[in-house]
């Protein structure tokens, strides 16, 4: 790719993008939220035609018509919001829009017995070709899309944030499979804002900042992380979290949720958390973490136990009761379950304080633009101008919509999953400190990670979380990242 230019309306996504992948090397795309990595990669899936530029293909310039002509050219991608459809089994989906047919009809039996040897060739010959895919964890949903990719005869295969809902078996497994896919030629664009998984799978690195190329063909070996974090954000920046208070928490008790149960995913929990204080939740993936808070938040209905703010109990699955009670969610997966995707972003911001904006039946919208506007000012989301779809922001500003959204609502208890997924090392930075100083103004907070690190660094107090039940609680400085692990694999230390 040459030269690569695209505009939409307001802004120039990319202004003059150069990347040169080879065959069977892992080729790593870096940039902060906003850089220009999606628009890339969707011009070179032609999702989105360049205004200027050349893409070349052993040499020769190509023209990339459409999404199934990158396709028939061996380009592949899999997004970090995978886009199967859960209720097609897995061959389904694997042949979705090339379905093997003869005479008119369906060869099924073809299909599963390819889709077998296309799991197997990737490690994974334990997934059923007729299963579900809505039944499979979202580490198999990725081997699905994987298989999907290499049943077109793929050259190259661009996987964006493949790691961001596994564990960290699962991302050994990811590994793997990458290995083994560019042993046999296959070129890999990897994009990922963990910097030690760069370190552990790339072989290059280019490295965009504000839609351009400032950096490609880094070695990965010889270029220190600092170095790539100046590349990126113009500036050094030092990974620390906020500093936190000493001792326990002594505010009045927020939330509390005693025996808390959801039938076949987790049970007997209890839950406490006090005004100004950070609870973490670690585990694995599939562990009930996340489901530990959208039962909280009244999104899954409770089997047993009681959820109460203030001292108030709320109703088992209401959440329009939890958001009354000053509850807030941001979900894991924003897109689908945060965000209003081909709304305004200021409508994002407002959509749970509607009522606040309604002047005798009418919305003030000015009023609902002056707010966003504040809000999203200070939380520095780019681009700026509230007017615009949220869909055309980056991963890590759509979370700063999101937590906007409910420092409008001024939450008692502010509970959120993967709050840093998909968030470059700038923005991360930025969210901790933003997390750390709605703590300090009387906020409850609990984080869901999937990242040890990042729990004990931010946390004040922390739950670990296996098989569905609570296997210890304690104050994040009383653990470390082994301990931890050794907790969420094995159970060893159980209090």
């Amino acid at each position: 790719m040459s030269g690569i230019v695209k505009e939409f309306p307001g802004v120039r996504a990319l202004g003059g993008v150069d990347l040169d992948v080879r065959r069977g090397e892992v080729h790593c795309l870096l940039g902060q939220n906003g850089a220009g990595k999606s628009t890339l990669i969707k011009v070179l899936a032609a999702a989105h035609q360049p205004d200027e530029g050349t893409i070349s293909i052993d040499g020769e310039p190509v023209t990339l018509s459409s999404p199934q002509a990158a396709l028939r050219a061996g380009i592949a991608t899999i997004y970090q919001e995978l886009d199967l459809v859960p209720d097609l089994s897995v061959a389904e989906n694997v042949f979705l829009g090339h379905e093997l047919a003869r005479g008119g009809f369906s060869q099924r039996s073809r299909a599963n017995r390819i889709v077998r040897d296309l799991l197997a060739r990737l490690g994974h010959s334990e997934i059923s070709p007729t299963r579900s895919v809505g039944s499979l964890s979202p580490a198999n949903r990725q081997i699905v899309s994987m298989a999907r990719a290499l049943s077109r005869d793929t050259r190259v295969l661009i996987l964006d944030e493949p790691s961001a809902v596994l564990d960290q078996g699962e991302v050994d497994n990811l590994f793997r499979v990458i290995r083994s896919l560019t042993s046999e030629g296959v070129a890999v664009v990897y994009i990922s804002h963990r910097l030690e998984e760069i370190r552990q799978i790339g072989d290059r690195i280019t490295v965009l900042k504000d839609g351009r190329t400032v950096a490609t063909g880094l070695p990965v070996s010889e270029t220190p992380t600092a170095e790539l974090i100046r590349l990126m954000t113009g500036r050094s920046i030092e990974y620390v979290f906020p500093e936190r208070p000493a001792g326990p928490a002594t505010g009045e008790v927020v939330l509390e949720a005693k025996g808390l149960s959801l039938t076949g995913v987790f049970h007997d929990v209890d839950l406490t958390v006090r005004a100004g204080e950070i609870v973490g939740l670690t585990g694995l993936v599939g562990a009930g973490r996340s489901e530990i808070l959208e039962t909280v938040y009244g999104a899954r209905k409770a089997s047993t136990g009681t959820v109460a703010v203030d001292g108030k109990q709320l109703r088992r699955g209401s959440v329009p009761q939890a958001v009354r009670a000053g509850i807030g969610l941001a979900p894991e997966e924003r897109k689908s379950q945060g965000l209003l995707l081909d709304e305004a972003v200021y409508r994002n911001v407002t959509v749970s304080t509607m009522s606040r904006f309604s002047r005798a039946g009418f919305l003030d919208s000015a009023e609902e633009k002056r707010r966003a506007e504040e809000l999203t000012t200070s939380l520095d989301v780019r681009p700026t101008g509230v007017e615009r779809a949220v869909r055309t922001l980056s991963g890590g500003n759509q979370q700063k919509v999101v937590l906007a959204r409910w420092l409008l609502r001024e939450c008692r208890v502010l509970l959120l999953d993967e709050p840093t997924r998909g968030v470059d090392v700038g923005a991360r930075s930025e969210i901790y400190q933003l997390i750390r100083r709605l703590a300090d103004s009387g906020v409850a907070v609990v984080v869901v990670s999937s990242e040890v690190e990042e729990v004990l660094g931010l946390s004040d107090r922390v739950l670990v979380v296996r098989e569905g039940e609570i296997v210890r609680e304690a104050p994040a400085t009383e653990l470390d990242e082994s301990t931890v692990l050794d907790l969420v694999m094995e159970g060893k230390g159980v209090a």
